[in-house]
């Protein structure tokens, strides 16, 4: 099955026009045809089965004929990332995460932070290719680039929040939080690893340290190995 996105389309129409992106992928390059059989989703959790009935003005025209939905992941995992200097690497961790399962992502500006700005477009589109790609029907929620002094003074009373930091210190493996919670939010720093005084702020906001292991990992791989833990567990 081949999955297309247009958050517009819901289960309370019959007919839909597809958006020009997705449309334009549709006719030109697979070159689908008027009676084609093609499959959307909102990435709210419904996938419709649909049939090409018309074009216009470029835009495909379908009717819905069949509304299925995905269950949402088991757990709900907020990642706190501070982008790599390498945008490619970035990308790569918004890709995998999502093939493998996040809920929310947030870019963060840190002290070490050698990247300061996103494209947030772009990054945008990569995760809603990856979910295509993998067939998920949620797409996860991609939030601005925050200060980590912001980002640390939300609210996190209704999660466990857990900070990976190379800084020696007392931790407790991700593994024995991921075991006991269904609702995760982890920190995780630059390259040049979290300043002292981030981490004390984390800390005081009673978020909790944890190792990823003996060896030290690269900020996309931390990600990525989050993501992955935590989809083990739930056998998904």
């Amino acid at each position: 099955m081949q999955l297309f996105y247009d958050e517009h389309i819901n289960s309370g129409t019959h007919s839909h026009k597809i958006v020009p992106d997705e449309s334009r992928h549709i006719l030109r390059v697979l070159r689908k045809q008027i009676n084609d059989v093609i499959y959307l989703t909102n990435g709210c959790g419904q996938g419709f089965k649909c049939k090409i009935s018309d074009v216009e003005s470029k835009q495909c025209v379908v009717n819905i004929l069949e509304v299925f939905k995905d269950k949402p992941l088991p757990y709900s995992l907020h990642i706190a990332i501070a982008p790599p200097k390498s945008s490619d690497r970035f990308e790569f961790f918004l890709e995998k995460a999502t093939e493998i399962g996040i809920s929310e992502i947030t870019p963060i500006l840190c002290q070490n932070s050698e990247r300061k700005r996103l494209n947030m477009k772009r990054s945008q589109n990569i995760l809603k290719s990856a979910m295509k790609q993998s067939q998920r029907l949620f797409l996860p929620k991609l939030n601005a680039l925050s200060t980590f002094e912001n980002f640390i003074n939300q609210d996190f009373t209704m999660s466990k929040n857990l900070i990976a930091h190379c800084k020696v210190q007392d931790k407790s493996y991700l593994t024995n939080h991921i075991k006991t919670s269904q609702k995760l939010c982890i920190l995780i720093g630059p390259e040049g690893d979290f300043d002292s005084t981030e981490i004390d702020m984390a800390l005081k906001s009673n978020f909790i340290p944890v190792s990823f292991g003996q060896k030290r990992l690269r900020t996309e791989t931390a990600g990525i190995f989050a993501s992955q833990a935590l989809a083990l567990q739930h056998q998904i």
